[in-house]
């Protein structure tokens, strides 16, 4: 264990931000997931799972919205590196605990730098785009829950979320 203290790489020693230079680490295979959910009402939910949400298929486009917005991470999160992303998938169920939806997503490359980014952001907009297409139904739908569960590879190795 090290008695370093923990620092932020994207502040320099004045306070300015910075991109982190990535350039001299070395690729290697690297995937991170993360989750999150859409809690409403359970009418809300039959009219998903029953494909009468107003605006269409609300699962099969908060999926193509999750994948897509893993593409554009580094164009929505200022400090992120451009990736050449060669997976990302977005797994939507039925929760019937909360009641809602879970999102899961799931980003990999072989890179010099992580993907818990890429995936943190398809689960963001996954959720918002479920808020979105399902919003003329249950305005008070909540979302939350949204956290990092693995990451692997690069210098810092493996990570799992504990339960």
């Amino acid at each position: 264990m090290s008695d370093s203290k923990p620092t932020l790489t994207h502040i320099g020693a004045s306070g300015e931000a910075h991109m982190v230079d990535v350039g001299d680490k070395a690729e290697t295979t690297r995937i991170a997931t993360a989750e999150g959910f859409v809690r409403m009402l359970p009418e809300t939910l039959a009219l998903i799972r029953e494909g009468n949400a107003k605006k269409g298929d609300v699962i099969g486009t908060a999926r193509l919205a999750g994948i897509m917005a893993a593409k554009k991470t580094s164009d929505l999160i200022p400090l992120c590196h451009p990736l050449m992303l060669t997976k990302v998938s977005v797994e939507i169920e039925e929760d019937g605990a909360l009641p809602g939806l879970r999102v899961v997503a799931t980003a990999k490359l072989s890179g010099k730098t992580g993907v818990e980014m890429e995936a943190l952001t398809a689960v963001s907009v996954a959720c918002l785009t479920i808020y979105d297409m399902a919003k003329a139904a249950d305005k008070g739908m909540e979302i939350g829950g949204i956290q990092l569960l693995t990451k692997s590879g690069g210098k810092s190795g493996n990570w799992r979320r504990e339960s």
